[in-house]
């Protein structure tokens, strides 16, 4: 191989997986993949569904039931039923995950990071307590309850966007007064 095809393999490669892309590439692509997530599932992209059916499967395999529980009436009683491999959301988390994965290891940007001080561990819990409970009262993350509450014009979408712009500024403060 010539040192001018390692060059253009090199910045190629970099272009790709090491720089950033610009955010209209990003927009196109989140578009499209909520295109098709629509038109293959015929449901909206969504995330915290299949996490609630995750805790589910391994609540009842530790022996708990959750057959009387309200949320697992109708549709998404069905859907637990059916298991991880035919939930389409699960499917899709997985891949979410495993591709993060994959970007930030193709980006040499995979690293293990010291706890500085425990109040970061409480910040984290806290905040990701905060965040399950809101994703669940608020139809979804932000790719349920924004992303594609907003692109369906739904009501909630916008309240969504309204309240995470303003939850994201309090927390912004409070994370530079009581964490760094």
């Amino acid at each position: 191989m010539s040192s001018e095809t390692r060059e253009a393999t090199g910045i190629n490669y970099r272009k790709l997986f090491k720089d950033p892309w610009p955010y209209w590439l990003g927009g196109l692509l989140l578009g499209f993949l909520n295109i098709l997530m629509f038109t293959t599932t015929g449901s909206p992209w969504g995330v915290t569904t299949a996490f609630a059916h995750w805790a589910a499967w391994i609540y009842q395999a530790v022996g708990g039931s959750v057959s009387n529980w309200a949320f697992y009436q109708g549709a998404n009683g069905k859907a637990l039923a059916a298991g991880f491999w035919s939930n389409a959301q699960s499917i899709q988390n997985l891949g979410i995950i495993l591709g993060a994965l994959l970007a930030t290891l193709l980006a040499s940007q995979f690293k293990f990071k010291k706890i500085k001080h425990w109040r970061q561990v409480v910040a984290a819990l806290v905040g990701g307590v905060l965040m399950g409970y809101g994703a669940r009262i608020a139809f979804g993350c932000n790719i349920g309850a924004f992303f594609s509450g907003t692109a369906s014009m739904s009501l909630h979408g916008w309240v969504y966007t309204l309240f995470i712009f303003l939850g994201a500024y309090l927390g912004s403060k409070l994370l530079v007064r009581y964490l760094l």
